[in-house]
């Protein structure tokens, strides 16, 4: 099984092979915005490959358009709604301004 390491805050996973980047992270507490709920429609789940960016698939037409909206675009930037976890993979959540508002207490 394919593990995931999340930067900066350290968290590892062990997912199986051809799960979806956004869900092993929602799946595991690793909080990563999702605007349009995974669908590639916006750009708010922007993640940067650290390591594994060769195991991914090359970026979509769409993901293009889409990633050109992000802030802090590097040339491993990638949207994780787009990206199906293959090998091992370092991922940074890049920090952002977020709508996003956790109501547990």
């Amino acid at each position: 099984m394919p593990k995931v390491k999340f930067l900066p805050s350290g968290t590892e996973i062990e997912v199986d092979e051809g799960y979806n980047l956004l869900d092993a992270a929602l799946d595991n507490d690793v909080q990563i915005d999702h605007n349009c709920g995974g669908n590639c429609a916006c750009s708010t789940c922007h993640v940067i490959i650290e390591e594994g960016i060769d195991s991914l698939e090359e970026k979509s037409e769409d993901e293009i358009d889409m990633l050109d909206e992000a802030e802090g675009l590097t040339k491993n930037s990638r949207l994780a709604c787009q990206c199906e976890i293959t090998k091992d993979m370092v991922v940074k959540v890049p920090s952002q301004e977020s709508d996003f508002q956790d109501d547990t207490f």
